[in-house]
């Protein structure tokens, strides 16, 4: 079987497992009683079923099996992005059904992201384990800060309709097409493999009676996109287009914080002071408002990928550029105010 057949018969997979198994997952979640109840950051105004990430994560699970089938050399990668995305997941659904300390939460996020970053820097074969110990040492750090933060980050984001579903259809898109321009089979069907878990969650977020994805899937969507992100840099992909679908989601939570900690409120706190939100609240849509941090999203990792077919040097511009459209971004919600 062709790799080309491989990777599309794991996305189709993938998509038809994350449409179906809802049906036998909501009536589970009913009984365990995993409703998530409206508070101060919800944007949703009655009790809404959630853990159906939990349809998500073994349709996932089955696409990245069919990794099996393509060529040996992309299996290592592979295979660390499966495993980090799982055990994410695992953890979300830790805290769906029963909780999950602080404390421990932030340990076993960082164990994860230690053992996906030092396990992918030190693969035998790949040009970080060629460095010097100082660059890999650091590049380690890196996997550690990038990868816990961005599962948070991911966890922090999911609080409207379609938001997550989005993102993880622009972010496993923008993988794929990255895998498509290296040559690397294993990051194409990563990317698809991402985009059609969360796209077959989509019509059972964004129909009645409706649904949450639950921690254990803004936990997987996070762990699964920042580790593939993390490996197609270890895989040799030019780092602009490993961060492109990242940056947007990134900028909405950092500058949503320091706003916080500014104003001297908690940071951790329950809100609703994202720029999402903020567009939502002005009378928007779910959909609309999470369309906008999509198409931002989905405009970045293009900026990205244009990365592939430009010298280094214009990195530069290209960066800059990704940093406007993070301003823009958090701008949005004056702007369009001020058009009214």
């Amino acid at each position: 079987m062709s790799p080309w057949a491989v990777i599309l018969l794991a996305g189709a997979a993938t998509l038809v497992l994350a449409l179906v198994l809802p049906v036998a997952v909501r009536p589970l979640l009913v009984r365990l009683g995993i409703v998530d109840v409206p508070n101060d950051r919800s944007s949703h105004e009655r009790p809404v079923l959630r853990g159906l990430g939990l349809a998500v994560l073994p349709a996932m699970i089955v696409g990245y099996l069919f990794g099996l089938l393509l060529p040996a050399e992309g299996a290592p990668l592979l295979a660390v992005v499966a495993g980090a995305a799982v055990l994410s997941g695992l953890l979300g659904l830790g805290e769906d059904l029963k909780g999950v300390s602080v404390t421990v939460r932030s340990v076993l996020l960082l164990g994860i992201a230690l053992a996906a970053g030092a396990l992918l820097v030190w693969l035998p074969g790949g040009w970080t384990a060629q460095q010097p110990v100082l660059v890999q040492l650091l590049l380690v750090v890196y996997a550690v800060l990038f990868i816990s933060s961005y599962i948070n980050v991911a966890n922090f984001m999911d609080g409207l309709n379609g938001i997550s579903g989005f993102h993880g259809v622009v972010a496993g898109l923008a993988f794929f097409a990255a895998g498509l321009f290296a040559e690397l089979p294993w990051l194409q069907l990563a990317g698809l493999v991402l985009a059609a878990g969360f796209a077959g969650f989509l019509p059972w977020n964004l129909t009645k009676p409706g649904g949450f994805l639950g921690d254990v899937g803004s936990y997987l969507l996070g762990g699964a996109t920042a580790v593939t992100s993390f490996a197609a840099l270890v895989g040799g992909v030019p780092i602009l287009a490993t961060i492109g679908p990242m940056i947007i989601y990134f900028g909405d939570v950092g500058v949503t914080l320091v706003k916080r900690v500014r104003a001297g409120r908690k940071w951790d706190e329950p809100h609703k002071e994202h720029v999402y939100q903020r567009l939502q609240q002005a009378g928007r849509s779910h959909v609309v408002a999470s369309g906008i941090a999509a198409g931002f999203s989905a405009a970045a990792s293009v900026l990205g990928l244009v990365s592939f077919f430009v010298p280094p040097l214009w990195w530069i511009a290209l960066l800059v550029a990704g940093v406007a459209l993070v301003v823009l971004y958090t701008l949005l919600p004056r702007l369009l105010d001020r058009g009214r």
